[in-house]
């Protein structure tokens, strides 16, 4: 299993992966699960990937070499000459189609699903930054301000924090943050997430990016990140009042007496019919 989160801000662009692709209690294995790609001062993109881990191994391969008809008759497109991000994770999707019309018989007949989920995210010179979330069939969507990030792999553990958080105008690095508590809660809740984490953090129209990090279990602010947010997040719970039940402080009374819909019926042996 894996966990990747991209984010969309006004910014610039935030991406961090895990490294893990399978746990158990005597087989855990590590590979990267994200991608960079830079021509400096033309263009910087990022591919996170999830999913079966030979499929999206191929299609980062692959993606490198891949190449779109142009439609104007042009020259064929690459991840390397395309005009936009579009252009460029049409690329991705093609890549993508290509490893399932290559491979998918195949798998289907050793009863494995064609299983893959890229997040493709950066600029090319000419347009702001751009995020797309590209699925098994090469088909994709683009991150906007209203939904400004992607998540792929073990996901739910790390969204609440994202979705309390997160704006468009979010500063770059408070994002940063905000990414690693999201992957700090799923490192929390299941083993199947693991150290170490690659994180990016690409500011607008720099088309170069060397805030590039590996965290692993050493790392100091990371760790301060873990404490920190475990001994907040018990604060706050423990500020909270526990539910009384009686209405003499119906700030903490779990059921007032003005509630309009009742409690549910008891079934006590009055109630049954012989």
């Amino acid at each position: 299993m894996t966990y990747c989160v991209a984010i969309k801000l006004n910014a610039g662009l935030v991406f961090l992966s895990d490294s893990r692709t399978n746990a158990g209690l005597d087989h855990i294995s590590t590979f990267r699960k994200m991608m960079v790609y830079e021509k400096r001062g033309e263009r910087f993109m990022v591919l996170l990937s999830a999913g079966n881990l030979s499929i999206s191994q191929s299609v980062r391969e692959i993606l490198q070499t891949q190449q779109l008809e142009d439609e104007n008759g042009g020259p064929p497109i690459t991840i390397w000459n395309a005009k936009s991000m579009f252009d460029a994770t049409r690329v991705l999707g093609a890549a993508v189609r290509h490893i399932q019309e290559r491979d998918g018989k195949a798998l289907e007949r050793a009863g494995v699903d064609f299983n893959c989920s890229l997040v493709f995210g950066g600029q090319i010179a000419g347009e702001s930054p751009r995020l797309f979330q590209v699925y098994s069939a090469g088909n994709f969507i683009e991150a906007t301000a209203e939904t400004p990030y992607f998540q792929i792999g073990e996901s739910k553990y790390g969204k609440p924090v994202l979705d309390r958080v997160l704006t468009p105008k979010t500063p770059l690095n408070e994002a940063a943050k905000c990414a690693l508590v999201s992957m700090d809660s799923t490192l929390k809740s299941n083993l199947s997430v693991g150290l170490p984490l690659d994180l990016v953090v690409y500011e607008t129209d720099q088309l170069a990016c060397d805030n590039i990090a590996c965290i692993d279990e050493f790392n100091q602010y990371f760790r301060m990140v873990r404490n920190t947010w475990g001994d907040k997040l018990r604060q706050a719970f423990d500020s909270i009042d526990d539910p009384h039940w009686d209405s003499g402080d119906m700030a903490a009374s779990i059921q007032p007496d003005n509630s309009a819909i009742r409690p549910v019926k008891k079934i006590t042996n009055s109630n049954v019919m012989l």
